[in-house]
């Protein structure tokens, strides 16, 4: 069964094409960058193959999955004859609000329920709606799933979730802590524990997706019952331009002081603030190590800054679920940031962590564990693959559905 897994941005369509038929082999990959200006620049991949690069004018997200299917049939750099072979579509949704617990076959309900959770994301799920009606008018005779960032955290408990404001703005507005990176967290917690042998469902674990996005979940046998991220993306931890955890008065008195309305106080604290804000430098951890390196003080800030709130949460996390048997770190920066992995984990051996400092300076790019064999408390090293979840879910709704293939 060949599904294809897309996540529609504002102006980019990533995509992977995964014959789940032949263990989930990855046949093509891709991005779509700069969807509504010119010289919109498509980049896909074939294992085996050199990158192929096309760029042109996309004026839309309809547009821009034209091209991607074209590319995929092409008979030199695609990996299918005829779009006909894709059986599904797995669509990566932002926010599901309270709605959804789980993965859904799309329909006209489900695109209106995603339609009313706009006001929750404006940045992702206009982009992820998009998405499901090109597709609907490109190949509207195949299934489409939608796989939302929320819903893992649905099982999140009443006092885990509500925040402390009058009731009344819960009942009327839905405004509580809905967590995103559901799609990650549960891979890499199931991923880790089938790498130690054990079952993720009887364990307690923290899980730390780490990228220019970040968020940490503590999952207690199989369900989550904490997240950092909050009612939109920018709450819990420092990230690349987003503020974390910022006390709401320093809010009002910057929009009072610098006169910001509305628009600008977003852009400040989503846009302007995080690692790029306190480094006066960049977003990139790349570009931070190297000017910490160099003696630049305001880097050096910012790194500890980064290592130190996530060691906080992990030691909340622990707390509250009364101790923690794996830690796993994922996303861009946790997968590939030795010096952090590091600077988190140093200091951790209270709750039974026993680190390989010297294992974890030399991982590169797989799955690992990386503490001692003594250790009573785990941590590893997981590759993320939330497209291969996509991929999973879509096959699970789907494969009982005859598609009528159109002559």
């Amino acid at each position: 069964m060949k599904i294809l897994a897309l996540n529609c941005g504002s102006s980019s369509v990533k995509y992977q094409l995964i014959d789940m038929a032949n263990n989930a082999d990855l046949l093509a990959k891709g991005l779509l960058d700069r969807v509504g200006t010119h010289e919109s620049e498509l980049k896909h991949e074939v294992k085996g193959k050199e990158a192929f690069i096309c760029i042109q004018d996309i004026e839309n997200h309809q547009e821009g999955i034209n091209l991607i299917l074209k590319v995929l049939t092409d008979p030199i750099n695609g990996v299918i004859k005829h779009h006909c072979e894709i059986e599904a579509v797995g669509h990566r949704v932002a926010h599901g609000g309270e709605n959804f617990n789980k993965s859904a076959l799309i329909n006209e309900s489900v695109i209106a329920d995603i339609d009313k959770c706009c006001e929750l994301a404006p940045l992702h799920n206009p982009a992820n709606l998009k998405g499901i009606l090109s597709m609907q008018a490109l190949l509207p005779h195949v299934p489409q799933v939608a796989v939302f960032d929320t819903s893992f955290h649905q099982t999140m408990p009443a006092h885990s979730y509500l925040y402390g404001i009058p009731y009344e703005y819960y009942t009327k507005y839905k405004v509580r802590r809905y967590g995103f990176h559901g799609t990650s967290h549960k891979y890499v917690a199931e991923k880790g524990c089938e790498l130690m042998g054990l079952n993720w469902k009887k364990l307690k674990i923290i899980t730390c997706h780490l990228g220019n996005g970040a968020s940490i979940t503590a999952i207690d046998h199989g369900k989550s019952v904490d997240t950092s991220m909050g009612f939109t993306p920018v709450e819990g931890l420092i990230m690349g331009t987003r503020a974390g955890d910022l006390d709401l008065g320093v809010l009002l008195f910057l929009m009072q002081r610098e006169s910001l309305d509305l628009r600008k106080a977003n852009d400040l604290i989503n846009k302007q603030s995080g690692m790029k804000g306190i480094s006066g430098i960049s977003f990139d951890m790349r570009d931070l190590h190297k000017a910490a390196e160099q003696g630049n003080e305001r880097a050096k800030i910012a790194l500890d800054m980064y290592s130190y709130r996530v060691k906080k949460y992990i030691g909340a996390y622990a707390a509250a679920m009364g101790g923690v048997d794996a830690i796993i770190f994922a996303g861009g920066i946790g997968e590939n940031d030795y010096i952090t992995r590091a600077a988190i984990c140093k200091g951790l051996e209270f709750i039974g962590i026993d680190f390989d400092f010297e294992k974890n300076i030399c991982l590169r790019g797989k799955d690992e564990v990386l503490t001692k064999p003594e250790s009573k408390t785990k941590v590893l090293v997981i590759q993320t693959n939330e497209e291969l979840v996509i991929a999973t879910d879509t096959m699970n709704l789907t494969k009982n559905i005859k598609v009528k293939i159109p002559a």
